[in-house]
């Protein structure tokens, strides 16, 4: 990740390669910073109409010789009375991308001096980094061929006097953390199948707890066969790697206080089993441990914060090989909470292995539960990939989630979970069956794990239409998007007990 500093210093005296300067539509003041002395350019530019302030507009101007900054780049914002955080992470990550390609390597941006919009300066600052840093991500390690890799290496935010470094450290902080924690949501999503598998998931889990400063422990296949996850062991049976289940723990308050749980789900690789996939694009499905890949993103952020609250992540992992004992249609298993499923399509494994997670998670008697997993392809039928689906049973918790969706846009769409659905996944043979077919295909994923859901509050998020990006965007990559580690974190650094229904 570029790296990411706060000075005390006067933007004019920074030396960057330029220093990005925002501007509305309305072409009122840069932010309230004094440019006409030292970009002369600026306003010429202004009257002859280069520059507009439409949104996501850029024009790169040179600098007289007083500044130390040969350039300024003027990026648009668009109308101020529509602004919001994500056009301006939008704007800074156009920005980003434009100093990257004119072959740019430092960037600076001058802390705001007021209010812009609806914004408050923090706001503003907050998305301008995350939207800059954000947009420079490449997942390029297995690249060997010497070349320049586009990228900007620095982002300097500037702070004319003590008090604005003062007033600004702990946005540049807060937001670096968790960029931080996307990048490495990023990474672990991105990796082939030949490097992360179940038991180096679990090895990464292991080094982020270490670095970041929560608990972790790795149950290995034979504590999973004494604790009876037959859904785990079940989706694990075709494959020549074994399972492990991963238990993070962040301890920030007291024990006694009831820890939020959040459950990824784990599949390492999906074949579908002996459901086998189509070839094309199967190679996607090493992102299919993304909702695992969120979660530890997303502790690394809530322990570094050192947030004062408890959280705990649970991460089933697995790969779903179509091995010769690779279990086939019409197997029964049977779970953690003595629940058996008939298995009408292997392909449908996610939800077996959230499955004995929500079980599992009934120990710590949770103030609430969240899941996130790239759970079905129906999901991404309904809703493509602009939003997540959301399910659960609490009204408050779904609406906070909402509304932290709707702040980092990270964005969710609630779909029902109508008894009337219940009948698609009835079985004649056991508790339940793990499809119900094509039709409400992310409804019935969902219905079925609300089977295993306890006496808690309960979210799912289905983020297989959000979590693999088919092309880049402004901030987010082609790939493995990072998706969820926002939204959790934003969800739990404003997080208040949840109120019984």
């Amino acid at each position: 990740m570029i790296s990411v500093e706060l000075r005390r210093k006067r933007w004019q005296q920074i030396e960057a390669d330029a220093v990005v300067l925002f501007v509305p539509e309305e072409q009122v003041p840069i932010l309230g910073q004094d440019t006409s002395t030292h970009v002369p350019a600026l306003q010429t530019a202004l009257e002859t109409g280069d520059i507009t302030g439409k949104a996501k507009s850029t024009v790169l101007l040179y600098t007289d010789k007083a500044l130390r900054a040969p350039r300024a780049l003027v990026v648009g914002l668009g109308a101020e009375a529509k602004l919001n955080a994500e056009t301006v992470r939008r704007a800074s990550a156009v920005a980003a991308k434009r100093a990257a390609t004119a072959k740019l390597r430092h960037i600076a941006i001058p802390v705001p001096q007021h209010s812009v919009g609806s914004l408050s300066a923090e706001e503003f600052l907050q998305a301008a980094i995350e939207g800059a840093v954000l947009s420079q991500y490449r997942f390029g390690k297995y690249i060997t061929a010497p070349r320049d890799n586009g990228l900007l290496e620095r982002l300097t935010i500037c702070a004319a006097n003590t008090a604005e470094q003062q007033r600004f450290r702990s946005v540049v902080e807060y937001t670096r953390i968790l960029c931080e924690g996307v990048f490495l949501t990023r990474d672990l999503a991105n990796a082939p199948p030949n490097e992360i598998y179940p038991e180096t998931l679990a090895e990464r889990a292991r080094e982020t707890g270490n670095q970041a400063g929560f608990n972790v422990r790795i149950l290995n296949k034979a504590q999973i066969e004494r604790l009876g996850m037959g859904g785990l062991l079940g989706v694990n049976r075709g494959s020549t790697r074994p399972p492990v289940f991963i238990v993070m723990e962040y301890w920030g308050t007291r024990r006694t206080q009831p820890p939020i749980v959040l459950i990824g789900k784990g599949i390492t690789f999906d074949t579908g089993g002996i459901s086998l996939k189509p070839a094309a694009n199967m190679s996607e499905m090493k992102a299919d441990m993304h909702g695992a890949a969120s979660v530890i993103g997303a502790l690394s952020v809530v322990a570094r914060l050192r947030l004062p609250l408890n959280v705990v992540g649970l991460v089933p992992a697995t790969e779903n090989m179509p091995g010769g004992s690779a279990m086939v249609p019409g197997d029964i298993l049977r779970f953690l909470n003595g629940k058996t499923a008939e298995i009408e399509n292997t392909d449908a494994e996610g939800r077996l292995i959230l499955a004995d997670a929500l079980v599992y998670a009934e120990r710590y008697k949770p103030q609430a539960v969240i899941d996130l997993a790239t759970l079905t392809g129906a999901c991404v039928v309904a809703l493509g990939n602009v939003v997540s689906g959301l399910f659960g049973n609490h009204r408050e918790l779904l609406e906070r989630i909402k509304q932290a969706g709707e702040r980092t846009y990270e964005r969710v769409w609630e779909l029902p979970l109508y008894e009337e659905y219940e009948e698609l996944i009835r079985s004649d043979v056991a508790d339940v069956k793990n499809s119900g077919g094509r039709n409400a295909g992310a409804i019935t994923a969902a219905l079925f794990l609300k089977h295993f859901v306890g006496d808690y509050p309960w979210a799912h998020l289905d983020i297989a239409g959000t979590a693999i990006a088919p092309k880049e965007t402004d901030y987010m990559p082609k790939g493995g998007t990072g998706i969820g580690v926002r939204l959790l974190v934003e969800l739990l650094r404003t997080w208040t007990p949840i109120p019984l229904e």
